[in-house]
């Protein structure tokens, strides 16, 4: 072999050599970097584990979470019972008055006067004693009073007298003054006026059903009824309140101001709204196929010019623009709150500012109200909590919840505080609310009404009974006079 196949082969060698060198050393490079890729895939699976982990544990809250806040916001639209509010505490209050000086006042019966009494009864001693048959001595006599209800009805016949007049040849006929009605032949056996009076007083304001009602009289009274008869006092009295709720209606047309709301009703299975309007002497309720603010301005006009105490339903301020509106305060300050229970960070810092200058609010109107500071300090602070507002609201919220609540308070920015500057003015809309308690009651009862002639009986019934026990008056008064006022004579010439 010559020398340069040797020294050919000697490179070649040489050259291999450093190639394998080249490659084990690749091999080292690749193990390593396959074992940090396999650590890093088993760190990479245990953190996708933790996060799927993570992940069940946030959607189970965010279940319940929902679940609660469905719960509370059924909960927040029952405005009368029954419904469950949870389970019973396990260490409740004890029942009853707190025992000592914190007793309270002990109330009792008071005696009836002298003039009220209508049976007397003697309870006289024995002739022995019962204990060891001794004679008995007489010392003194004392009294009991004891009042009980008339369980008997009280039949009453009218000879009603029935003439003509000699000039014109009118038929002329008497009325009593306890009469409600002058039906004769078929329909001359009647209800008298404190029994038709007691049945709508019983269905609008007890919300008994007819059905019931029935019951009551015949095991109380043992006065027979019907539904049917039932049904037609309440429509009957419907119609003869009608000039009375005329005159409430006038009255809230003059109201310097107005509480407002609205809730749902049903007319013959259809849904249907109740409208309250709560002025400073009367209330007045109309039941409508809409919820539009609309009714409401066709009854007192859509020209007033007073105060209206609302919720945010913009309808309100569409239908009374020369009004001023004052926005209920409450209604915000649970819409705040609500947004508090679910944001997080730096999104909690807007809402609970909002939350602060309202209970500020509210603390100065009470302070006002207990004399410690005068309508000048009222102005002053009203123009101070107004520019801290604006202020607010006006700023760039990144979060959605915010600007929308942001939005929301800068559209009626001048509607929130209003009650600063009179104090005749409610920060809230209670007035109504409390005004539509009873007939809420009334609609978890019976649904409704059937027919628009009940719905509008309902409306005026449910006017005269709030608006009189407003003026302290009792209802049931009130309504047996109304029944007992005599109609025009209705003309029959012969």
């Amino acid at each position: 072999m010559s020398s340069r196949s040797v020294s050919k082969t000697a490179v070649t060698v040489k050259r291999r050599q450093s190639e394998i060198v080249i490659l084990r050393d690749r091999v080292r490079e690749l193990k390593l970097e396959c074992a940090r890729l396999r650590a890093e895939n088993r760190k990479l699976a245990a953190e996708k584990a933790s996060a799927e982990c993570q992940i069940e544990q946030l959607q189970a809250e965010v279940a319940r979470l929902t679940a609660e806040l469905e719960a509370t916001e059924r909960a927040s639209k029952r405005q009368a019972a029954p419904f469950s509010k949870g389970p019973p505490k396990e260490n409740p209050r004890r029942p009853g008055r707190k025992p000592g000086k914190a007793y309270g006042t002990k109330a009792h019966r008071k005696p009836p006067a002298p003039d009220e009494i209508d049976e007397h009864y003697e309870a006289p001693l024995p002739n022995r004693c019962p204990h060891c048959q001794g004679p008995v001595k007489h010392e003194e006599v004392k009294q009991q009073f004891q009042v009980e209800l008339p369980r008997r009805p009280i039949y009453r016949q009218f000879e009603i007298h029935i003439g003509r007049c000699q000039w014109c040849g009118t038929r002329i006929q008497g009325r009593h003054s306890l009469q409600t009605s002058d039906a004769l032949g078929a329909a001359a056996a009647q209800l008298g006026p404190q029994a038709q009076s007691a049945i709508v007083w019983l269905n609008k304001r007890a919300g008994l059903s007819h059905g019931k009602i029935v019951d009551v009289f015949r095991e109380l009274f043992g006065i027979p009824l019907t539904r049917g008869g039932s049904a037609q006092v309440v429509l009957r009295a419907g119609r003869r309140c009608r000039p009375a709720y005329a005159d409430i209606l006038e009255t809230v047309r003059h109201s310097p101001w107005l509480v407002n709301d609205e809730t749902g009703w049903k007319v013959g299975g259809r849904p249907a709204w109740l409208h309250v309007m709560v002025g400073d002497q009367a209330t007045c309720f109309t039941i409508a196929r809409k919820r539009k603010v609309s009714v409401q301005a066709g009854l007192i006009g859509a020209g007033y010019s007073g105060t209206i105490v609302h919720d945010g339903y913009s309808s309100y301020n569409c239908q009374f623009p020369k009004a001023t509106h004052q926005q209920c305060v409450r209604h915000l300050m649970r819409r705040v709150q609500k947004l508090l229970e679910t944001a997080r960070g730096v999104a909690k810092r807007f809402p609970q500012e909002v939350l602060e200058l309202l209970q500020q609010s509210l603390g100065l109107r009470d302070q006002f109200r207990a004399g410690h500071i005068t309508q000048d300090d009222l102005a002053e602070c009203y123009l101070g909590l107004f520019c801290h507002l604006d202020t607010l609201v006006r700023r760039h919220r990144p979060n959605t919840a915010n600007r929308t609540l942001a939005k929301h308070i800068r559209k009626h920015i001048r509607e929130w505080f209003w009650f600063l500057l009179d104090p005749l003015i409610d920060a809230t809309n209670y007035r109504a609310e409390q005004g539509l308690r009873f007939g809420v009651t009334n609609r978890k009862i019976w649904g409704g009404n059937r027919t628009d002639s009940g719905s509008d009986a309902q409306a005026i019934l449910m006017s005269v009974i709030e608006t009189a026990d407003r003026e302290r008056k009792n209802p049931l008064d009130v309504l047996r006079e109304i029944l007992q006022n005599k109609a025009p004579p209705s003309k029959q010439a012969g």
